[in-house]
């Protein structure tokens, strides 16, 4: 009995941390907040039964976030979404960012709710989260072009000064092709961090799981 009522303390510590994950990519990508809103709007309840290691989690969507508990939320006799799957699927569908990988796991529940599911964890992918920290970097590149477009307008005005104007745009162009190299390094360690952080997390839990059910 002590046993059984330390695994499952244990086992609500690492949800509450990988909802504390979640609830972080909910906050950085807009995208994956557009695909949960129709989930949460509904107040959608999946449950996820995982099988090597065997275990059964429920997630709740909400205007909080996802909610994940070891039990069905209070008022609930069955959830809305039920997936089947072992734990490397699982895994490789939230690291690949692919269609593909989503649509081989085994899901039941009402047709609608079922793609939603699929899409929200096809957005959960890393790749979306790099897309968007991109483009905000991007976004905050394309400021400068006003300024370019400022200097332009000036070359009229000042004739004399063509050469020195001529200067500043090849600087400018050398500029910009270093920040399109700060956009890659910072895409390729971004993209490094997260990977070895979501594998490092999904690790633990099924490590910690693993010596649970032993």
């Amino acid at each position: 009995m002590k046993r059984s009522t330390l695994s499952h303390s244990l086992l609500n510590i690492i949800l509450v941390f990988i909802e504390s994950a979640l609830t972080l990519l909910l906050r950085l990508d807009p995208e994956l907040r557009k695909a949960a809103y129709p989930l949460a709007k509904q107040g959608t309840v999946v449950a996820l039964r995982l099988y090597l290691p065997h275990v059964e989690v429920f997630a709740t969507f909400s205007t909080k976030g996802v909610l994940l508990d070891a039990e069905l939320p209070v008022g609930r006799s069955e959830p809305d979404v039920v997936i089947n799957a072992y734990s490397i699927q699982v895994i490789n569908a939230i690291t690949t960012h692919d269609r593909e990988t989503t649509e081989k796991l085994q899901m039941r529940g009402e047709s609608v709710q079922v793609q939603l599911v699929k899409q929200f964890i096809m957005q959960l992918g890393l790749g979306s989260l790099i897309q968007g920290l991109i483009r905000k970097i991007k976004g905050g590149k394309g400021k400068t072009k006003p300024s370019d477009a400022e200097m332009a307008e000036k070359k009229d005005h000042y004739k004399e000064r063509i050469k020195e104007q001529q200067a500043q745009i090849n600087t400018l162009t050398i500029k910009n092709r270093e920040l399109e190299t700060t956009v890659k390094e910072l895409q390729s360690k971004q993209k490094t961090f997260m990977i070895v952080t979501v594998v490092a997390l999904v690790v633990a839990v099924v490590s910690i799981i693993a010596l649970l059910m032993n």
